[in-house]
């Protein structure tokens, strides 16, 4: 009898720690992680994707706010790890040659949002981004460079105004003299 009493013991013990078990797995795969910052970030920005365009105004280089539309081109890739921006005026062929046709990637690298912009002045500035609490603002802060620093993009920040509308400010340093620009996109595709 006792031991029939002692095997019912171990036997209920045992089903509750297994019934725990369960109900535990069960509760922490149901609740999914939040998403951090700087993952929140990037999928502001990959809703960005898609082609623009729109007028530059350079108020320190007057000739180059001459009306004529830059063309943007946002695409995700790398199943969903890249956004590449892809900047050229509008109208032009995809010619390096001939035309500036400076290309950045954005990615998750661990936990901070980064910006790489493959410059036509020949390095790589590399940025990371923060969004702004309203969530409508990515702002991307000077990291470090690979390549002459002399003259190198330097800041870049994009305002998301609606699901068809957004503005970039990109700050490139020529030598110690910032020169900005400012993009006031329209969704064509």
């Amino acid at each position: 009898m006792k031991s029939l009493r002692f095997m019912l013991s171990v036997v209920l013990v045992s089903l509750s720690t297994v019934a725990f078990a369960q109900h535990d797995d069960a509760h922490k795969s149901s609740v999914a992680p939040l998403p951090s910052e700087a993952q929140k970030s990037f999928t502001t920005m990959k809703s960005l994707a898609g082609e623009w365009e729109g007028p530059v105004n350079v108020p320190e280089v007057p000739e180059m706010s001459n009306g004529k539309p830059l063309h943007v081109s946002l695409r995700v890739t790398s199943r969903g790890h890249t956004l590449v921006h892809e900047l050229q005026e509008a109208g032009t062929p995809l010619d390096a040659t001939k035309y500036d046709h400076p290309v950045s990637m954005l990615y998750l690298d661990g936990d901070q949002l980064t910006l790489i912009h493959y410059c036509d002045a020949g390095n790589r500035p590399r940025m990371t981004g923060k969004m702004s609490p309203d969530g409508k603002t990515v702002e991307f802060e000077f990291k470090d460079i690979s390549g002459s620093p002399e003259y190198h993009m330097h800041h870049s920040v994009f305002n998301i105004i609606d699901a068809n509308h957004h503005t970039e400010d990109w700050t490139f340093m020529m030598k110690d003299k910032p020169i900005h620009a400012h993009f006031d996109l329209q969704r064509t595709k």
